[in-house]
């Protein structure tokens, strides 16, 4: 089992950036290739960026390729969304998550499609206009 806090979020302009970070306890992170996700107000759940079990591969929603920037920190067991030119349609709760799968084929269906086996409870992104 692992336990996924998410940090980072708060109010920002738009155009300005903001580092969310995702940390992980009870298991060692790097067993597990992550994802990144978030939800709006009466909105679905969005997909956003995945990233595999080194870092070495990553994948990104259309809608966030080119501002959004996921990686990882093994060693501090963290994953991160680098977020730059925010726009307010960027706003909503932000989630990381986790699959056990060990094929990234499959990994990346998986967390596109949020069947995923740990996520945390969220921070909150909000840009204002």
């Amino acid at each position: 089992q692992v336990q996924l806090v998410e940090s980072g979020g708060g109010l920002v302009q738009a155009g300005g950036s903001l580092r969310l970070s995702c940390t992980a306890s009870g298991r060692t992170l790097s067993d597990y290739p992550m994802g990144w996700f978030r939800q709006a107000p009466g909105k679905e759940r969005e997909f956003l960026a995945a990233i595999s079990w080194s870092g070495g591969v990553t994948r990104y929603a259309d809608s966030v390729k080119g501002r959004f920037t996921i990686s990882r920190d093994n060693a501090k067991n963290t994953v991160f969304l680098q977020m730059n030119s925010l726009k307010p349609e960027d706003t909503a709760v932000y989630y990381c998550a986790a699959t056990k799968t060990t094929n990234w084929t499959i990994a990346q269906r998986l967390l596109r499609n949020g069947e995923v086996d740990f996520r945390g409870q969220g921070t909150q992104v909000t840009v204002s206009a």
